[in-house]
C-alpha cells in the first residue's frame, strides 16, 4: 500500500495519499489520528502512521 511514497512523508504527500485538502491533513495530525513527530512547525509523518490510519478507518 502507498509504495510509491517515501517512508517519512510531508503534509502534501498526506494530501495526495487520502485525496484530502491541507486543512483535512492537519487536522488529522494534531488528533492523533495520523501518529507524527512535531518539530518547530514541521511534521515528521511515518508513513506506517497514514497506513495504520486507513486501515483503522476502513475496519471500523
Amino acid at each position: 500500500m502507498f509504495r510509491e511514497y517515501p517512508d517519512i512523508l510531508r503534509i502534501d504527500e498526506i494530501q495526495s495519499m487520502l485525496q484530502i485538502g491541507r486543512n483535512s491533513a492537519y487536522d488529522l495530525l494534531k488528533q492523533g489520528l495520523i501518529k507524527s513527530i512535531k518539530i518547530g512547525k514541521k511534521y515528521i509523518i511515518p508513513k506506517q502512521s497514514v497506513i495504520d490510519f486507513v486501515e483503522s478507518a476502513c475496519n471500523n
